[in-house]
């Protein structure tokens, strides 16, 4: 179901708002940080998984156990970067962890909180005053 004109005139001023105070957040939700930090990290460990591929076969051809075995590991470690570098990758709206520890989830959720409580507390003050004027 498409937006009205009212609908959609509303969005976009939610939008410049956003851009206005925010502009870093606003960037972030638009997902292209995401797709390019986990089409970079898929793409390095395609090429690595691929190397490990040419040192198993080159330690087959050359008989050498310890070569095949390296090549192994380096497809095992890519494909091991692969996975968690998709589970890890921020999601649309979220900035990437700076600290690591429970500390820092703690102040990235209240953060996160701060800033979900205000769009809520504008959206229903926009609301109200579109009520109030109809």
């Amino acid at each position: 179901m498409p937006l009205s004109e009212h609908e959609q005139r509303m969005l976009e001023q939610m939008e410049r708002a956003l851009y206005a105070e925010d502009p870093k957040f606003a960037t972030a939700l638009e997902g292209s940080g995401l797709r390019t930090y986990t089409r970079r990290r898929v793409y390095q460990a395609v090429a690595g998984f691929l190397v490990g591929i040419a040192l198993l076969m080159a330690g087959m051809v050359a008989q050498q156990v310890w070569l095949s075995v390296v090549g192994f590991l380096v497809m095992l470690g890519c494909a091991v970067l692969a996975v968690t570098g998709w589970r890890k990758a921020p999601k649309p709206g979220e900035q990437p962890a700076a600290g690591a520890g429970p500390q820092a989830a703690r102040r990235q959720q209240r953060q996160k909180r701060s800033m979900m409580d205000r769009i809520d507390e504008r959206w229903q003050r926009r609301r109200d005053e579109q009520q109030g004027g109809q």
